[in-house]
């Protein structure tokens, strides 16, 4: 096991590959439970053949389904791990919260966190009892950094990439950012009680690739845009102001809490990242580190230089990286 991933140039593309993820797209099981006041979250499983192998949890981003990381689950699979990936409430194929299903809206972020322990105790662990391995993408690393600061001894290991510690607000100092979203949000609750889509959100909108700034692969962009378009249920679009000002506090609940997590955490950062804060993932190493010498060895994040935000969708030469890290620390965590 644990062998390291050298596919072809961008061999999503291969229509070999492509058939073989198809039919073992077929032996996945797919359902949901309720999750906080009874909304429906989809997951899917891909079990493996062999009884005691070890388990590895998907946690998607925001605006994701696990329906655009088949190629990463069929992969992560041949490698000799049990596969589990959640949709986040609100989002994918799960419930959504509004009766406008485009918006990007959370009652409270400690929902998703909440529906996140369910899946892990009733289902990833009614499986198999051992503790599984978590890898976890942008908003998916803050659900899974929350969910191991709740259940410091529940996870065996985890990596957490591109993870939205921190937002990125541009040339905006980080403390006008923060103003501008809670006032937006106390003008939304005094003028309605429809939430407001934040400045420059929007409904869903595919997004031209020379235009996007998830990935430089073509292929892997224009097979997951293709497969939003195709699929109605799955698309999502910009976020509200009250998802903003949950997001930060829960980022801020990850620094408080810090000292709780006792979980080894590998944090991969994308180096060309403009979606999130990378200030916030090199301050969140040195942080944890100091804390937990097993997690960020470094004190500093792996970066994978160059990379757009999206490190498993991305071109191969840095997809591989990636992935190739993450395997490793779940080997040496095994």
């Amino acid at each position: 096991m644990n062998k390291q991933i050298k596919p072809d140039k961008e061999s999503n593309v291969n229509p070999t590959v492509a058939e073989q993820i198809t039919a073992f797209w077929q032996q996945g099981q797919f359902d949901y439970f309720l999750g906080v006041d009874n909304v429906k979250i989809s997951y899917a499983k891909f079990l493996h053949m062999q009884a005691s192998a070890p388990s590895i949890v998907i946690v998607p981003g925001r605006c994701e389904s696990y329906l655009k990381y088949q190629e990463l689950i069929f992969e992560l699979h041949s490698q000799g791990y049990s596969i589990f990936i959640i949709d986040h409430r609100g989002q994918g194929l799960s419930g959504r919260l509004l009766a406008d299903i485009s918006k990007g809206y959370v009652n409270k972020f400690q929902d998703y966190v909440d529906d996140f322990q369910y899946f892990i105790e009733n289902i990833v662990c009614a499986h198999e009892p051992i503790k599984p391995y978590i890898l976890a993408h942008s908003m998916g690393g803050a659900i899974a950094t929350r969910y191991m600061q709740d259940s410091p001894d529940a996870i065996k290991a985890a990596v957490i990439s591109s993870p939205m510690l921190g937002f990125n607000s541009g040339i905006v100092p980080k403390i006008i950012a923060e103003t501008l979203v809670a006032a937006k949000l106390s003008l939304n609750k005094m003028m309605s009680k429809t939430p407001w889509y934040f400045f420059g959100q929007k409904a869903y909108q595919p997004v031209n690739f020379n235009n996007n700034r998830l990935t430089h692969s073509p292929e892997r962009y224009q097979r997951f845009s293709h497969l939003y378009q195709q699929n109605k249920a799955i698309q999502l679009g910009g976020v509200t102001s009250h998802w903003l000002a949950q997001g930060i506090s829960a980022q801020k609940e990850i620094f408080a809490k810090i000292n709780q997590l006792k979980t080894p955490i590998l944090l991969l950062q994308a180096g060309s990242d403009i979606v999130v804060c990378q200030q916030a993932q090199r301050d969140f190493c040195q942080k944890l580190n100091a804390l937990q010498p097993l997690s960020c060895p470094t004190g500093s994040p792996i970066k994978v230089k160059g990379a757009f935000h999206e490190l498993f969708f991305e071109e191969d030469d840095y997809r591989n990286t990636a992935i190739t890290h993450s395997l490793d620390w779940f080997k040496q965590h095994s």
